[in-house]
């Protein structure tokens, strides 16, 4: 299984649709993070830090009490209205069997409400746990927190989507999306971390280091 041609379908329809004020913002963002110097996001060999999130009905989980279960992949995602992460939740909602089998679980976590995650669960029927991380708090500890700048959040603006509303915070934050594959001693063992948002780890390269661990 490899999502990179539906995710190159949805950039090229995105760049074919996309009102050109939206695009050159868009990839303008990208390219100031990819310039801009900032190491993004925890790296292999990395001790992952703990932290306890409500999923969408309100119960707690704790990412060492998952991990004395079996090894995780963590995702962090920018929430249900993007369609880049819808891709790739998909995807990810195909393979868990296989993650499962190889002893594994996987944990969503972006930044909109509980109620939104809700909505987006039942919506995708995503059948991992989906975790609300509405400050931020739980990706700035692992680096991929970051302010949106004025002209994009000017852009949401006039589009109808106010972030901060949406993830019932008061600021206007995302997470750069990233993949980070743990194992049962807490150790990063796999980190995919861009700030192109149009990129996504490979369903494959999941199953490849969980057959390592």
């Amino acid at each position: 299984m490899t999502i990179k041609p539906l995710l190159d379908q949805a950039k090229e329809h995105f760049i074919a649709t996309a009102p050109e004020e939206v695009q050159s913002q868009v990839f303008r963002h990208i390219k100031e993070q990819q310039e801009s110097g900032m190491v993004f996001g925890l790296k292999e060999g990395d001790q992952a830090p703990d932290f306890t999130l409500a999923d969408p009905l309100g119960e707690q989980v704790n990412l060492y009490d998952e991990l004395a279960k079996g090894p995780v992949v963590l995702t962090f995602y920018r929430g249900s209205w993007c369609p880049f992460c819808n891709i790739q939740l998909r995807a990810y909602r195909q393979l868990l069997p296989e993650i499962e089998k190889l002893g594994g679980q996987l944990l969503a976590v972006s930044l909109q409400s509980p109620d939104n995650s809700l909505s987006h669960k039942e919506k995708e029927n995503l059948t991992f746990q989906v975790l609300s991380d509405s400050n931020g708090r739980v990706a700035e500890s692992y680096r991929v927190l970051y302010e949106l700048p004025d002209y994009l959040r000017n852009l949401y603006t006039k589009s109808g989507m106010d972030l901060a509303e949406f993830n019932q915070t008061d600021r206007w934050i995302l997470p750069i999306t990233g993949t980070f594959i743990i194992d049962q001693e807490g150790i990063v063992r796999r980190a995919h971390v861009t700030p192109d948002l149009m990129i996504r780890m490979e369903p494959q390269e999941i199953i490849d280091q969980l057959n390592k661990l």
